[in-house]
């Protein structure tokens, strides 16, 4: 019996998953996967080209972090995978990691008791997974915190909605929602014009 070829989109081989489905290790050895592919529940995710909001609201975000993340203890990092356990490998927009984390420049990935803050920023393509999958799992991996972006309305501003983890339920609680400017004391001091947005 010979095997069934890999099937192929406009050209690009997809990998066939193993019965068991991929494991971490398969998500960071697997020659040619796209770029931000991500794990979840042993599946490979491929992620659609990202727009303008999605990548204006990262770069404010990132920047207005690293401007106040503590130097020397904790450190920002925009779409590195995280590993859950060993069929989740989701690649938060943004996650702020613990600095003696951080172990060189061919790093590849972070553990979640690594990881202090993960951030979605919400696009039309991942929207279930945004609201739904990855805060569950980032709660049940005990990610303290985790940030909500979504747009509001029409328009370029976005809205954050700050999330802290409940250790007891294992979930997440709202925090509060924030539009034109999100300050915060958690988990770090924060203070950055999201109106700031319309300049990039």
């Amino acid at each position: 019996m010979t095997a069934e070829p890999a099937p192929q989109l406009d050209g690009i081989t997809v990998p066939v998953p193993p019965p068991d489905g991929f494991t971490v290790d398969d998500l960071l050895t697997l020659p040619d996967l796209p770029p931000h592919t991500e794990l979840i529940d042993g599946s490979l995710v491929f992620v659609s080209p990202q727009r303008n909001f999605h990548a204006d609201v990262i770069d404010l975000l990132v920047s207005g972090l690293r401007a106040t993340a503590p130097r020397g203890r904790l450190r920002v990092k925009r779409e590195m995978t995280v590993v859950l356990n060993r069929r989740n490998g989701p690649e938060p927009d943004i996650s702020i990691v613990k600095a003696d984390a951080v172990v060189g420049p061919d790093q590849s990935r972070y553990q979640a008791a690594d990881v202090v803050l993960a951030v979605e920023v919400v696009s039309p393509d991942s929207e279930e997974r945004d609201r739904d999958t990855k805060p569950r799992k980032y709660a049940a991996a005990g990610i303290p915190h985790f940030w909500l972006v979504e747009r509001a309305g029409e328009g370029m501003h976005p809205v954050v909605r700050v999330y802290e983890l409940d250790p007891v339920a294992k979930g997440y609680t709202l925090r509060g929602n924030f539009h034109g400017r999100l300050t915060l004391d958690e988990p770090f001091d924060i203070d950055i014009d999201l109106t700031a947005v319309d300049d990039l």
